[in-house]
């Protein structure tokens, strides 16, 4: 009776492993896709794009209306004052190769015997089968061969709008502007952000990417060609796990 009810009450996993190993790896496999469709990427940028800087309002000459930039009209519009717009052509180009090639090796040999030991050395020899005048002899060899080449390209043009944050003492100006365009559901954001010198600014208020000091330039998307440039979470999973 007591061997009947326990077959009567054994657990379902225990009489089928195999069913039950499949249907936990089922639900892990649920549970990862499920976690992956709910997870949105975010477009991170090295700074956020933020809302235009509100310039405080110049100062009126007494007895006019207007003040002195506007009511001269051969005054310089090049970007000089926080809150002012300067346009940015972008044109980065960069290539880099580098190659190394190693090849190594080294011989060595080192032999030493017994020419002559007292008139002994025919006694040695018939005695123990050793010839003295070469009981030591070795060589050694190493040789070792490397070679490595990397190759890089890069190239972005753009046009982009910035605005003047900062003005330092010495004149220079902190520039900062961003945008987003979105084209079949593909949303693709260029911001940039550095110090400029006045000088460097055209009379046509642009200034090159190449003048820019410390310029940071991101240019990063959103989408589903962004998304098919990646590879997909179980593979990611691979990639971190696999030890070899």
């Amino acid at each position: 009776m007591r061997s009947l009810y326990t077959s009567q009450h054994t657990p379902a996993f225990r009489q089928h492993p195999g069913r039950a190993f499949c249907l936990f790896s089922l639900l892990l496999l649920l549970y990862g896709m499920s976690g992956c469709a709910s997870h949105v990427q975010e477009i991170t940028t090295v700074e956020p794009l933020e809302e235009p800087v509100v310039a405080n309002p110049r100062p009126q000459s007494p007895g006019t209306l207007w003040n002195g930039d506007d009511s001269n009209w051969l005054a310089d519009v090049k970007a000089r004052r926080v809150g002012d717009i300067v346009t940015v052509i972008i044109k980065e180009q960069a290539k880099a190769s580098k190659e190394a090639t190693t090849d190594t090796s080294r011989d060595s040999s080192i032999s030493a015997g017994i020419s002559s030991f007292f008139g002994l050395e025919e006694s040695v020899e018939e005695k123990t089968r050793i010839t003295p005048s070469s009981m030591i002899g070795a060589s050694t060899g190493n040789q070792f061969e490397g070679r490595g080449k990397t190759t890089r390209a890069e190239n972005l043009a753009a046009t982009l709008t910035a605005q003047v944050v900062e003005v330092y003492p010495n004149g220079n100006l902190k520039i900062r502007g961003g945008k987003s365009v979105a084209v079949n559901n593909e949303n693709q954001i260029i911001y940039l952000t550095g110090i400029v010198r006045p000088h460097d600014v055209t009379a046509g208020n642009t200034v090159d990417s190449g003048n820019i000091l410390n310029a940071q330039i991101t240019y990063t998307g959103k989408g589903a060609i962004s998304d098919k440039q990646k590879p997909g979470w179980l593979t990611r999973i691979f990639d971190h796990t696999w030890p070899f």
